[in-house]
């Protein structure tokens, strides 16, 4: 629930709402209403190895990785596995050395994530780690994180809906149809916040909020409800038989896709771009693709 709450502090800090309201002309610059803040100085506990230089000596690149989080990242039988994960490597891979994966629980929002796990390090212990995995990218945001450099951006993140196919054969729901049909959220999530908003609140007797997607996913293959909203690859990763998963158009929802990328300190602006060039190669051989095949995942091109 926190990563959702993260991910919604962030599309609000941004300045991006539930709306798709429009102002034509030129774009504004993003950065233009920004105050620079004050650099910080030594603020890290733990700065030792984050250069690129130190990284290739000593053999390792930790990555930073939300904990308990398919398809993402998650822990199994003391393996890392996901899709940040096997990223991860694969950027390691392409320096030569090892990737070592931290799991890390999500702060109250993205910014405190960043500053645990990128540029200071957490209050009580542990450190900052050389890269995290799964930062969402915005121009506007970037202004307010002077201390992190935000890059290599590897995939997007889409708001789908999952339904029985037995109950909708004609094709899946849209939003509408949740003023008459049950659909499970997980709660406090972006999709939980839309749907409660939506028509004013016409929808929210049939929500059913539960702690995770997957339990929600769970709850539509029991029959318990008749769609599930949420993120598309947390939706596809809990498909099972009779179940399936489409991309609806979503009225007033303006941020139901972003793009995904790391973050890395400030101060290592070398080692940012050789991260982004890693990624960059692999997605125009292929490999992040195929990483998100490889867990009966759709990839969606980034923008670069």
């Amino acid at each position: 629930m926190l990563r959702q709450l993260a991910t919604l502090a962030f599309l609000a800090a941004s300045g991006l709402a539930f709306t798709s309201s429009f102002v034509p002309g030129w774009a504004a610059d993003p950065c233009a209403d920004h105050i620079p803040q004050p650099k910080p100085q030594n603020a890290s506990r733990d700065i030792v190895g984050q250069d690129l230089d130190t990284i290739m000596d000593r053999g390792f690149m930790t990555f930073a990785v939300y904990e308990e989080n398919p398809p993402y990242s998650w822990e199994e039988a003391g393996q890392a596995k996901g899709v940040d994960v096997e990223i991860a490597r694969l950027i390691a891979g392409d320096f030569g050395v090892e990737a070592r994966i931290k799991f890390v629980a999500a702060g109250e929002n993205l910014e405190a994530d960043l500053r645990n796990n990128i540029w200071k390090g957490p209050l009580i212990s542990g450190s900052v780690s050389n890269v995290m995995m799964r930062v969402p990218y915005n121009s506007a945001f970037t202004c307010r994180v002077e201390q992190v450099v935000f890059t290599g951006q590897y995939a997007d993140e889409r708001i789908a809906i999952a339904y029985r196919e037995a109950v909708y054969p004609d094709g899946g729901p849209t939003v509408p149809y949740f003023r008459y049909d049950s659909v499970a959220v997980e709660n406090d999530s972006i999709s939980d916040f839309y749907l409660s908003s939506f028509a004013g609140g016409q929808m929210s007797r049939n929500i059913r909020r539960l702690p995770t997607a997957a339990e929600a996913m769970n709850a539509l293959a029991a029959g318990e409800v008749m769609a599930v909203m949420g993120p598309l690859a947390q939706l596809e990763h809990g498909l099972s038989d009779g179940l399936a998963v489409h991309l609806p158009p979503l009225p007033g929802f303006a941020v139901s896709r972003w793009t995904l990328g790391v973050g890395v300190h400030f101060a290592y602006r070398p080692l940012s771009y050789s991260v982004d060039d890693a990624v960059f190669a692999a997605l125009s051989d292929g490999r992040i693709e195929a990483i998100y095949a490889s867990y009966g995942l759709t990839h969606g091109a980034p923008e670069r």
